[in-house]
């Protein structure tokens, strides 16, 4: 029974067939109040999300209303706003919290679970395609520890921003749907230093076909709960997985040994280490597009970690602006680097040995896991230099000759404080003919050209000519290789600082600059005319400015 009003329809949501498989097939929570708890032996909770005061729609993308089977403009019906801001339900939604835990910073926490996120129900479309809707800072949930579960309006454009630009630049992704202002105003200390503020409150609902992450299960496993991890391994192959399903070829031989409570699985030992090995593919797969547009997540725990291969979770997150690998933008990780932009596809493979060493009692052997755990590098390094040819104008990767120039390349951007994005847009113009000069589209990138001393435009002169001859080598003609490179080298990102502007304008009640910023992200490769304000390098009064540079994980 519902304590929210619900609506039977919208116009602009259509007729929405709802298929709620996750809490139909998956253990339930038997305890049905809203109080923070541990829970055992049950992947998620009932909970509604908390109303609001005056629900607003911001912003949504029509791309993601039509993917669910929406259309029309939801601003036309003040419901829409009521339903994705927490203050009643469509017909056909079962809200829920998902029960998770997970390694932060690489110690292990117990259990986290959607401490301020409330999914709303599955979607499947006129495609017969599934999607979760969750609204993220709807309120507390059992698993909002100390938390109040709510989101301001700062995070909250930042997520649906970047879900939405990343989605537009080829990387996988969660989707944004709507952002809601709530008319009431949450207290931050965006920095943890002792000086909390109020700031307006939203809620931003989010879209993905599955919000599992690895640390789903993790708490099963640390629990020593083989059934409801057999259980979810189960669900999760089913669902999202399909193809993986098969009849197990070594039914009639002797398998290895497999715990007790994993005996009675529905897959044999050979689909469980084949799921595994796909989720090391997909995982590599995304942290070469992570490094490919320059977007460092900085919170990698293994609660943040999606078992589709998809970022998830943009919180403290940053673009590269001067290319520095050593770069975070979470000030809790501003120690210790841990998640720093160069570190990513080592700690995604941490991570990944974190969700091995959880479902080895279902393979019962550790080979098939560590085999994977190899081909994740095997596959990252493989996609890592057929991305690096791609953003170079290469046809193809020559690791022995091609390794010494994309290092001293590398080098020099970070020697020169060399903007990441407009780097390799500016090195598409530049012609393969035999010519020692500096071209202007090189020097436009350095944030500070009166630092880029003689010994460094000698070095940037020498590597231009070698970059000149490596060209010339594949016989490529320079306009082929500018729109082969500006088809992998986008054009717009979503800026640090940008969002800052973004978020000042909606907070004073301006919602114009998003609406054209979103705009322009959905064609990231291509020029827009009139968009230069938003492909211009970061100024100089964003660069230690709160929200530009570093941010907290309140972000």
């Amino acid at each position: 029974m519902h304590s929210l009003p619900v609506s039977e329809s919208l116009e602009s949501l259509g007729s929405l067939r709802f298929d709620n498989r996750f809490t139909r097939l998956l253990p339930e929570d038997p305890e049905s109040r809203n109080f923070r708890r541990q829970v055992t032996a049950a992947c998620y909770s009932r909970v509604e999300p908390a109303a609001v005061a005056a629900p607003k729609l911001l912003a949504y993308s029509p791309e993601v209303l039509q993917l669910i089977g929406g259309d029309g403009d939801p601003h036309d019906d003040p419901r829409f706003a009521e339903i994705f801001g927490g203050n009643r339900l469509l017909a056909g939604m079962e809200p829920y919290a998902m029960c998770y835990g997970g390694h932060q910073f690489g110690n292990w926490a117990g259990q986290l679970g959607d401490g301020r996120a409330i999914n709303l129900g599955e979607v499947v479309n006129p495609q017969g395609q599934r999607w979760v809707l969750q609204l993220k800072g709807a309120g507390p949930t059992p698993y909002s520890r100390s938390a109040d579960g709510l989101a301001v309006l700062r995070s909250s454009l930042r997520e649906f921003i970047c879900s939405e630009a990343m989605h537009h630049l080829g990387v996988p992704t969660t989707r944004a749907l709507s952002l809601v202002e709530t008319g009431e105003s949450v207290i931050r200390d965006m920095f943890y230093d002792g000086n909390p503020r109020r700031e307006p409150g939203a809620v931003v609902c989010r879209v993905s076909p599955s919000f599992i992450r690895f640390g789903h299960f993790e708490i099963f496993a640390s629990r020593g709960d083989l059934e409801t991890l057999r259980t979810l391994v189960d669900y999760t192959i089913e669902t999202d997985f399909p193809d993986l399903i098969q009849a197990d070829p070594s039914a009639d031989v002797a398998r290895p040994p497999v715990a007790a409570a994993a005996a009675q699985a529905k897959f044999g030992p050979e689909t469980y280490a084949r799921w595994f090995e796909r989720v090391c593919q997909t995982t590599a797969e995304l942290l070469v597009h992570w490094m490919r547009v320059g977007f460092v997540h900085g919170v990698m725990n293994t609660d943040n970690m999606s078992i589709l291969g998809l970022t998830i979770d943009y919180g403290p997150y940053g673009w590269l602006e001067d290319y520095d690998p050593q770069w975070t933008p979470n000030t809790t990780d501003a120690s210790g680097r841990r998640y720093c932009f160069g570190n990513q596809p080592q700690v995604a493979l941490w991570n990944l040995l974190q969700l091995a060493n959880a479902v080895v009692p279902l393979v019962g052997q550790t080979k098939p896991l560590e085999d994977s755990l190899q081909r994740y590098s095997q596959s990252f390094e493989t996609g890592w230099q057929t991305m690096m040819a791609g953003k170079l104008g290469w046809k193809r990767y020559h690791a022995a000759a091609d390794a010494p120039l994309t290092e001293e390349l590398l080098g020099l951007l970070a020697d020169s404080e060399t903007d990441y994005t407009l780097f390799f847009r500016g090195l598409a113009d530049v012609s393969a003919g035999e010519d020692d000069s500096l071209p202007a589209s090189i020097a436009a990138a350095w944030y500070h050209p009166d630092r880029v001393d003689e010994p460094l435009r000698t070095r940037w002169t020498e590597w231009l000519r070698r970059y000149r001859g490596r060209v010339r080598s594949e016989g490529n003609s320079d306009a082929l290789r500018r729109e082969a490179m500006n088809r992998v080298n986008p054009i717009y990102v979503p800026r640090n600082y940008l969002a800052q502007l973004a978020i000042d304008r909606a907070e004073a009640g301006d919602a114009s600059w998003l609406a054209d910023w979103l705009e322009v992200l959905r064609t990231p490769y291509d020029e827009s005319p009139g968009a230069e304000r938003f492909a211009a390098k970061r100024p100089e009064w964003a660069r230690n400015r709160a929200g530009c540079s570093m941010l907290s994980c309140s972000s």
